[in-house]
């Protein structure tokens, strides 16, 4: 008999259907070979699946970890939101539950709360640095005002307004052979605070819809141009997205607070 598995597909950082970025989520009983959970993100075919099994460590409630159709990655921000509104809703059972949290491998503990008719996520706040990356930028074929980047192949480049980021034609294929770094373009919005477009190519997805783990790396990075706080983005994709971002300092680590809404889209069972 085949293993079944419960299993979501829902559409965070979006408010209806079809908006957003889709992540399946899928709740294990037990972890499964790293190979398998790599060939289930391949079949969903998403950014990212998302698989949580119950922490029996009790640093925190669940175990999370992220696979995109070619491997698994270290942080994902927009499936762990999605893991939280399933699983707020999923472990509800007539309660008002408010807070779930995940113990990552790479990531630490991240949690996710409810937030009015949505939910915040906290990231580990991503910084970065004044740099020079010549083969990505020939590669997107517009010209950056500036470069930063991290170590962790996180790379920020700032276009004057929202028309250049909208108007990017990249290389795709070219930017895929740099590695799967990710290449963060961004600007001052025409309606928002801040907007932006992320391609991940080296990591199987050309262009990303909604990238938490991308902002971030921008919610440090605009908190100290645009000198507040909190401030508001919009992820320019296809599909397209809005969070809320704000920035909180702790001794222990900042803290980058990504908010917005869920969409479950479909629910039912994975037969493995």
């Amino acid at each position: 008999m085949p293993q079944k598995i419960p299993y979501w597909h829902v559409d965070a950082f979006a408010a209806k259907p079809f908006g957003g970025n889709q992540a399946a989520v899928m709740v294990l009983e037990e972890w499964l070979p790293d190979d398998v959970l790599v060939a289930i993100g391949a079949e969903n075919l998403f950014a990212e699946t998302a698989f949580v099994v119950r922490d029996a460590t009790g640093e925190a409630d669940w175990e999370l970890r992220w696979c995109t159709p070619t491997y698994e990655i270290a942080l994902c921000g927009h499936a762990t939101l999605a893991s939280g509104h399933i699983l707020l809703t999923r472990d509800a059972e007539g309660q008002s539950l408010e807070r779930v949290t995940f113990r990552t491998r790479k990531s630490g503990v991240l949690e996710v709360v409810r937030a009015g008719e949505g939910y915040e996520l906290a990231l580990p706040a991503i910084h970065t640095a004044p740099g020079e990356y010549p083969e990505a930028v020939a590669l997107l074929g517009a010209q950056p005002a500036e470069v930063w980047r991290n170590d962790a192949r996180y790379n920020i480049f700032l276009f004057e307004n929202e028309a250049a980021i909208r108007a990017l034609n990249p290389d795709i294929r070219g930017l895929g052979k740099l590695g799967n770094d990710q290449f963060i373009c961004t600007a001052p919005g025409d309606t928002t605070d801040i907007v932006s477009r992320v391609f991940v190519p080296g990591g199987g997805v050309d262009e990303d819809s909604v990238t938490g783990s991308a902002h971030a790396v921008l919610t440090p990075y605009w908190a100290k141009r645009l000198g507040r706080e909190s401030f508001t983005a919009h992820q320019a994709s296809e599909r397209g997205g809005d969070l809320t971002l704000r920035l909180a300092k702790d001794p222990a680590g900042d803290k980058a607070w990504l908010g917005g809404p869920c969409v479950t889209v479909v629910e039912g069972s994975f037969y493995l």
